[in-house]
C-alpha cells in the first residue's frame, strides 16, 4: 500500500529526524489540537513509531518512506 501527503517536512521536522518520538511541527497548530481534544490524536510525536511496531508485531516489513520538498510517501508491504 502506498500513502502520499502533500507536503515535505515543515518547520522542526527535518529529513534527518523525520520519524523520531517526540519531533514534531504543524502548520496548522489549531486543527492539530481540535483534533487531539476530539479523541483523534492521543499523543502527539508518537505516531510513526506506532505505526512501526504494530507493522513489526504483524510480520510485515518496516514502512520506506520517501520524503521530498512537495510530498511525503509511505509504502506499507505485506508480511510474508
Amino acid at each position: 500500500m502506498e500513502i502520499m501527503n502533500p507536503g515535505g517536512p515543515y518547520g522542526q521536522v527535518t529529513r534527518r529526524n523525520f520519524g523520531k518520538p517526540g519531533v514534531t511541527d504543524y502548520r496548522n497548530r489549531h486543527l492539530a489540537e481540535a483534533m487531539r481534544n476530539l479523541g483523534y490524536v492521543q499523543q502527539f510525536g508518537v505516531g510513526i513509531q506506532l505505526a512501526r511496531e504494530a507493522l513489526r508485531r504483524n510480520g510485515n516489513p518496516p514502512p520506506e518512506f520517501t520524503l521530498e520538498d512537495t510530498y511525503t510517501l509511505v509504502i506499507l508491504r505485506r508480511g510474508r
